[in-house]
């Protein structure tokens, strides 16, 4: 339903990079410590992997636990870390961690990796908290996503959101068919991608869903879905219920969901009332 647009190979290989140098970067002491403390599986000339890292690499590819002993799995995983740390090694000799972009990258990926692990704290607390009383109130408030869910067949266009798609999007309010649309798309040279797919109930305000079924079977709609928008046209829709303990299951997800929005949302106005801002940015942030 959407498209995946790839990063540069730079890109990826500098992500994974930064990752290690947050932890690595002229800690000698600090790495041998760590490696007497776990068992090590591999050495990279002076630097080693341990199981302590390993095990850490299966958690971020949500490996199952009865999977890490796969020797298929190993090999992918362990390969990989090797790796990174071998192109960790090869950019310090290269004194790539002193260029300022590389540092302010660094800089980056460590408060990126903070901020993530307090939101999951305080979601973690918070989620424990949820009765189910919420959860029922949260299923009968929203009988779209459970006891009516729907589920649309579509036919689709799907392109990546720039800052010039509010412009494009307006010029095919006229536009009757996708084919229209398609050869606008092509005109203006966006990557595009038709196909046939499905869409949820669940995944539309009752608002927009509504307008969608008070419409004529051929109209042609838009919707954002993360980084892509998708044209589309409904060709059926059939009954797909969520019930019982899946019922549950999700509404806990989406209650948790919803709770990680309002704790970014209250971090987002601590923080603005927090900082102080200079020259023309304080006007710009509305703090003069």
């Amino acid at each position: 339903m959407t498209i995946n647009l790839s990063g540069t190979i730079r890109g990826c290989a500098l992500v994974a990079m930064c990752g290690l140098v947050l932890v690595g970067c002229g800690k000698k002491s600090e790495e041998k410590t760590e490696g007497s403390k776990s068992q090590v599986v591999a050495r990279i000339g002076n630097e080693v992997v341990t199981t302590q890292e390993l095990d850490n690499e299966f958690r971020l590819a949500n490996v199952p636990t009865d999977k890490r002993t796969d020797p298929a799995i190993v090999k992918k995983v362990l390969g990989d870390l090797v790796t990174r740390k071998y192109m960790v090694r090869q950019a310090l000799d290269a004194k790539l961690d002193r260029e300022p972009t590389v540092l302010l990258d660094i800089l980056r990926a460590r408060e990126l990796v903070l901020a993530n692990a307090v939101a999951s704290r305080d979601l973690s607390e918070k989620s424990s908290a949820i009765t189910s009383s919420e959860i029922d109130k949260y299923i009968a408030n929203n009988p779209l996503k459970f006891a009516n869910r729907l589920i649309l067949s579509v036919e689709q266009i799907a392109f990546p959101i720039d800052a010039n798609s509010q412009a494009l999007v307006e010029s095919t309010k006229e536009m009757k068919t996708l084919d229209e649309v398609e050869q606008k798309l092509t005109a203006s040279n966006v990557l595009h991608g038709r196909s046939i797919g499905a869409l949820s109930s669940g995944d539309m305000t009752p608002e927009f869903f509504n307008l969608i079924q008070a419409k004529q079977a051929d109209n042609i709609f838009f919707m954002r879905s993360g980084a892509n928008g998708i044209f589309f046209r409904v060709t059926g829709q059939q009954s797909s219920p969520v019930e019982g303990e899946n019922a549950i299951k999700l509404a806990r997800q989406l209650l948790r969901v919803d709770q990680l929005k309002t704790e970014a949302s209250m971090m987002a106005v601590a923080a603005n009332l927090d900082a102080k801002y200079e020259g023309d940015y304080a006007g710009i942030m509305g703090k003069q």
